[in-house]
């Protein structure tokens, strides 16, 4: 684990600045002793300003602010978030594909829509891997979808769905179709 970086002298000015007109909300609180030190960095205050998540089944406990992990980009050609075992599987075509969206056809909105709540379905029945179709592309060359879809499964809304993606073997669509590996949900039918 690193070691937390000092403030700068701008940072411990800057907090000063934005503290200067703050009043305690109990006074009897602020009596007991000096206040702690201010957080290490704008992001941290931030951070503590936001609410925080709720650990499931566990009542109203909150979740540590430093367990919650920022999401990592997608990258098809290296395991993330994922073992080994299971990126091979996948990777090689071997992953049960528990279901498909065939994207032929769609404008950008309607497929952006239609993977959007695709994924979102699947995932709340318990979907491990999904194959999107995206097709290689028209006779000009031009392969929108097939440019678009990993741009969109990177976007937050879907990104915390997803685990990994890549590009499907042949027998499976080959360049014009994705594997996606989806996160399974803690609570079935949460989503």
């Amino acid at each position: 684990m690193r070691r937390p970086r000092a403030l700068t002298d701008a940072e411990r000015a800057l907090w000063r600045a934005a503290m200067r007109d703050v009043a305690p909300l109990v006074r009897e609180a602020a009596a007991k002793g000096p206040p702690g030190p201010p957080p290490a960095s704008p992001e941290a205050a931030d951070a503590e300003r936001r609410p925080q998540a709720l650990v499931p089944g566990i009542g109203a406990k909150p979740k540590p602010a430093a367990a919650i992990r920022p999401l990592t980009a997608l990258d098809p050609g290296r395991p993330i978030d994922i073992d080994r075992r299971s990126w091979l599987r996948l990777k090689h075509g071997r992953q049960t594909i528990d279901a498909r969206l065939d994207l032929h056809g769609l404008t950008q909105d309607q497929a952006h829509l239609r993977l959007e709540r695709f994924l979102a379905e699947r995932q709340r029945a318990g979907a491990r891997c999904v194959l999107v179709i995206t097709g290689k592309g028209g006779r000009n060359g031009e392969a929108v979808l097939r440019a678009m879809v990993p741009r969109w499964l990177h976007e937050t809304g879907l990104r915390g769905r997803v685990i990994t993606y890549m590009p499907a073997r042949p027998e499976h669509g080959g360049g014009g179709a994705l594997y996606v590996l989806l996160k399974r949900l803690r609570h079935p039918g949460a989503g």
